[in-house]
C-alpha cells in the first residue's frame, strides 16, 4: 500500500507559517516535499521555543521534508532548481509578488520548463490589486480583512486571536488549491496556477458576517461572547470561577437546558418559543441563563448537561485539551526522538484514514541535510557538488 500523495514531488518555497504549513500538509500525505532554502534557511528555525538548539515549532511545522539550500542569486543556484522543475510535479511558493519572477522562477518561467506543473502561490493579498506589494503578516490582515472588527465587546479594542487564522485559513485553501491542481493535471493532463491571497481567505471564511452584510446592507458589529445567529450561544461563568460554553440552537435543546438550570417559566414565554424568537429577545434571555449558571460548578453542570445531550463544553487550556481521556485515546500526541536523544512532542495530521494516511512522520531536517543527495539525483557529480559548495552556491 502506499500514501495517497506518494509519487508527487513538491518544490517548497517558504517561510514561516502558510506555504510550509500548505507543504506539510502535503508531506504528511505521501507526497516528497524539497524545501529550497537560503544559506540562513527559512526564519522560523529561529522561531522559539528553542530545544537543544532547534525550533520546536519549526521541526513540527517542517516535518517530512528534505532541506536543499541553494543561493538563488546566483545563476547556478537558478540552473539547479530548473532542473528540480523538470522533475517535479507542484511548486509551492509565499513570497510576496514579483519575486519568484525576479529570480526567473515565476508560473510563466515554470511552465516553459514544465508545461504540467501545479504552480500555488500564497501572499498576503493576492498577485494583482493596489495592496499586492504591501506587507501583509498575519495580525495585519486579520485587522485589513475584518476579522477583528467582529471580536470582542462593542466599542472596546477588538482583542487578537489566539491563533494565526489569517495564516492558517491561507495554508488550507492552497492545499485545496494545489490538490485541485494535481487532480486537473491527472484528469485533463494539464497544469495549474492558483493564486491564494490570505485576506480573502480571511474573507471567505466569514461566512456569516460577509452574507449578512451582502444581504441586508447591515455592517456586522462586535457581539462579544454571543453568537451572531443564536441564542443562547455563548460562554458564561460558572459558580467555580470557571467559564462553560453552552449552545441551544433548536427548541429541544433550549427546552431541555431550562429544565437543567429550573426556569420553567422560560419554556413556555413566548419571547423565547422559536430560534428567530430567542435570538430577538436575547438581552432578556441571557441574564437569566446566567442568573442560573451562577449556581452551578463548570465540571457538574458540563456532566449534567451533556447526559441531557447538550451542546457544551468547559473551557479547556491546552493541557488540558492534549491530556484529555479521549484525545489519549485517539493517539493525538505524537512522540518522536530526535538528535541527541531529546524527544519532540507534536500534534499528528487531523485526517485519520483506514489505509496509509498521515503516519511515521519525519521530523524537519537540519538546514540543506539533503542537499547534496537531491543534487546527486538530478546528475551533479560530487566534484561539481564540491565546488558549488566552494563558490557559496549551496551548503
Amino acid at each position: 500500500m502506499t500514501k495517497p500523495l506518494e509519487g508527487i514531488r513538491v518544490l517548497e518555497f517558504g517561510n514561516f507559517i502558510a506555504g510550509p504549513f500548505c507543504g506539510m500538509l502535503l508531506g504528511d500525505m505521501g507526497a516528497e516535499v524539497i524545501k529550497i532554502e537560503p544559506i540562513t534557511g527559512d526564519m522560523s528555525r529561529a522561531i522559539p521555543p528553542i530545544e537543544n538548539g532547534k525550533s520546536a515549532s519549526f521541526l513540527t511545522l517542517n516535518r517530512n521534508k528534505k532541506s536543499v539550500v541553494l543561493n538563488l542569486k546566483m545563476e547556478d543556484g537558478i540552473s539547479i532548481v530548473n532542473e528540480l522543475i523538470k522533475r517535479s510535479d507542484v511548486i509551492i511558493e509565499n513570497n510576496r509578488p514579483g519575486v519568484m519572477d525576479r529570480l526567473g522562477l515565476g508560473q510563466n518561467d515554470a511552465k516553459k520548463i514544465n508545461s504540467k506543473i501545479v504552480y500555488t502561490s500564497v501572499s498576503g493579498f493576492g498577485q494583482t490589486g493596489p495592496l499586492k506589494n504591501r506587507a501583509g503578516v498575519n495580525l495585519i490582515i486579520e485587522a485589513l480583512s475584518g476579522t477583528l472588527s467582529v471580536m470582542g465587546e462593542k466599542g472596546k479594542m477588538p482583542p487578537r486571536p489566539g491563533l494565526q487564522t489569517a495564516d492558517m485559513f491561507g495554508a488550507l485553501f492552497a492545499a485545496y488549491a494545489t490538490l485541485s491542481g494535481l487532480i486537473g493535471k491527472i484528469r485533463h493532463n494539464e497544469g495549474r496556477y492558483s493564486d491564494i491571497s490570505l485576506m480573502e481567505a480571511s474573507i471567505a471564511a466569514a461566512v456569516w458576517e460577509t452574507t449578512e452584510y451582502l444581504t441586508t446592507n447591515k455592517v456586522p458589529d462586535q457581539l462579544g461572547h454571543s453568537h451572531r445567529a443564536s441564542a443562547p450561544y455563548q460562554l458564561f461563568k460558572t459558580k467555580d470561577e470557571k467559564y462553560i460554553a453552552i449552545g441551544a440552537p433548536n427548541d429541544s435543546h433550549f427546552k431541555k437546558l431550562m429544565k437543567v438550570l429550573n426556569c420553567p417559566e422560560c419554556i413556555d414565554n413566548k419571547l423565547f418559543s422559536s430560534y428567530s424568537k430567542r435570538k430577538e429577545n436575547e438581552k432578556a434571555l441571557v441574564p437569566i441563563v446566567e442568573k442560573n449558571i451562577l449556581k452551578w460548578n463548570s465540571k457538574d453542570l458540563e456532566h449534567k448537561l451533556t447526559l441531557e445531550g447538550i451542546p457544551c463544553g468547559c473551557v479547556r487550556s491546552y493541557a488540558e485539551a492534549l491530556e484529555d481521556d479521549h484525545s489519549v485515546s485517539r493517539n493525538i500526541v505524537v512522540k518522536r526522538q530526535y538528535q541527541n536523544d531529546s524527544n519532540i512532542n507534536f500534534v499528528r495530521n487531523p485526517v485519520l484514514m483506514d489505509i496509509d494516511g498521515p503516519s511515521n512522520y519525519v521530523l524537519a531536517p537540519d538546514l540543506g541535510e539533503h542537499t547534496k543527495e537531491i543534487l546527486m539525483d538530478i546528475g551533479i557529480s560530487k566534484q561539481r557538488y564540491e565546488s558549488l559548495v566552494k563558490s557559496g552556491v549551496t551548503l
